[in-house]
């Protein structure tokens, strides 16, 4: 076998079923290996898409999603999508075709130095100079890739390595990285500190972020919730921890969160950090969430730990173990009258809205669609104004939430979707975008059709960059510039051009029934939702 033969030889022993791409000559010899091989290849539209349906299948399976592109454009494309895996920790396996090793430095054709362009943006990346040591990259990027701090791992593969001859194909059972041995069950003594405090406190609160779903730890953290009568928050990439209906969850804190969230943080007297990184969006003020308060954090990286806000007790390890150890202790935890009070927050804090009648309120239609969708359905937000309305009004019953968190990537959406329902085929997946993201990836409808990916879509229609408007009506006194975003295609005559099928809504009058519609079948569907461009969040 050649280089080639044996990198696709690697992904089946790793279990690999699906593989993202576009290709060129320098990845060649990768894409016709693959025919001989069971990897269903997915030809995305556009190389930063790639990585975004990559992630989208990693994040429902919990095993790395792979992509594969040439060299040059093809590589410097994709690097979006991985900062977007990177900021969200999502376990991505990128194959990049480089061009022949002995050219390596001559500014060639299509020659990018892809692993020094992506190393702010990678967990770990690689230049494959023999073809012998392939089975050995592979089994370590897989292993980087899902362990620890999850993220992505890129491997750069000169083309003729992947010509190169292999004699001898072994794919190495386990794996010992002398300097790469991540932590993860918790300190004895620091979970003992822990249950200590949460004895004495009279308003704990847990803050959940992406990392428990990483780490798969919804269960415990649902059980340690309900045995204990803890409250739950979450930040923006932990929402879908805690069913949204659940009388212990009190919704998304940070900016754009609940204003009864943000009030439960400030009040609490113990608040304990599992899986977030305390980033701006969440805490934009990281004093306050050491003021009067004992602070635990919990996370898999220890670098994340102090960063933004210095913990009275770290601890580092796996959420999933964790909550385990937590659940084998006999915790005497008593908060009925906190929970009293953060349920009359709740009442008294609530968002009024005053929305406009002439167009969908797209508050009212994100609960609507959320009551209508299956008990398992995965929702995708894209970016901007629809992802704030997103996160305030889906209801998470037994199903995911999605969305590019830490980079905010608009277009991520309908990639991700893609993956999600590759991933799960006999599950719904619905990706909401505004028509400004949906335009950074409607050429993705071409790949929805070609594959027969089901995924229905949404576009929030209010004719601008509705995020970018809102700031400037708020910062700038309506000073407006580039938002416009006159001349976007008509909705109606695009998706025809794909045989999709296309509804609308322009307001709440029909919506029952159009979303009865929009849901009725496993097909793909487009709905855009006329909404009011003054709208805000």
């Amino acid at each position: 076998m050649n280089g080639a033969d044996a990198i696709i030889k690697c992904l089946e022993a790793e279990q690999v079923t699906t593989v993202f791409g576009y290709p060129g000559v320098a990845i060649c010899p990768f894409y016709n290996s693959i025919l001989e091989s069971d990897i269903r290849t997915i030809l995305i539209r556009t190389e930063q898409n790639a990585a975004h349906a990559a992630s989208g299948m990693a994040r429902m399976t919990g095993k790395p999603g792979v992509c594969a592109v040439t060299s040059g454009p093809g590589a410097t494309n994709v690097i979006t999508g991985i900062a977007t895996a990177f900021a969200d920790s999502i376990p991505l396996i990128c194959i990049t075709g480089q061009v022949n090793s002995e050219l390596l430095g001559s500014d060639v054709f299509q020659e990018a130095d892809i692993t020094g362009a992506v190393e702010s943006f990678v967990k770990y990346s690689y230049l494959v100079r023999d073809a012998k040591d392939i089975p050995r990259i592979f089994k370590e990027a897989f292993h980087i890739a899902n362990t620890g701090r999850k993220g992505p791992v890129l491997i750069d593969v000169p083309i003729d390595v992947q010509n190169a001859t292999v004699d001898k194909f072994i794919y190495p059972e386990e794996i010992n990285m002398r300097t790469y041995k991540p932590t993860v069950k918790g300190n004895a003594v620091q979970i003992k500190k822990v249950v200590k405090e949460l004895e004495k406190a009279k308003k704990p609160l847990l803050c959940v972020g992406g990392g428990v779903l990483l780490s798969e730890a919804e269960g415990e953290i649902r059980e340690f919730s309900k045995r204990f009568g803890v409250p739950v928050v979450s930040t923006m990439m932990g929402i879908g921890v805690m069913p949204t209906k659940d009388p212990l969850y009190f919704g998304m804190v940070g900016n754009n969160g609940k204003p009864y969230a943000n009030k439960a943080i400030q009040d609490s007297d113990l608040l304990i950090m599992v899986g977030a990184r305390v980033a701006d969006r969440a805490v934009n003020q990281p004093e306050l969430i050491t003021r009067n308060k004992v602070l635990v954090h919990i996370d898999v990286d220890p670098a994340e730990i102090g960063k933004n806000a210095g913990p009275t007790i770290p601890l580092v390890g796996d959420a999933k173990h964790i909550f385990a150890d937590f659940l084998a202790q006999d915790i005497s935890c008593e908060c009925k009258e906190w929970i009293k009070e953060l349920s009359e927050y709740r009442i008294s804090m609530a968002p009024k809205r005053k929305p406009n009648p002439n167009y969908v309120d797209p508050a009212a239609f994100i609960t609507l669609l959320s009551e209508k969708m299956q008990d398992n359905a995965v929702y995708v937000a894209d970016v901007g104004q629809n992802q704030i309305w997103s996160c305030g009004y889906h209801v998470v019953k037994n199903g995911r939430f999605m969305t590019s968190g830490g980079m905010g990537t608009m277009g991520y959406s309908i990639p991700a979707a893609m993956g999600a329902k590759l991933a799960a085929p006999d599950r719904q997946v619905i990706a909401v975008c505004g028509d400004g993201s949906f335009q950074m990836s409607m050429m993705e409808l071409a790949t929805m059709r070609q594959h027969g990916i089901a995924v229905k879509i949404i576009v929030i229609a209010n004719k601008y960059l509705g995020m970018v408007r809102q700031y400037q009506h708020f910062t700038y006194k309506d000073h407006y510039s580039v938002v416009d975003l006159d001349g976007s295609p008509d909705l109606k005559k695009l998706v025809s051009a794909y045989d999709m099928k296309y509804l609308r809504l322009d307001n709440m009058k029909k919506a029952d029934a159009v979303l009865d519609e929009f849901l009725k079948d496993d097909e793909s569907v487009l709905l855009e939702c006329n909404v009011d461009p003054m709208d805000l969040v």
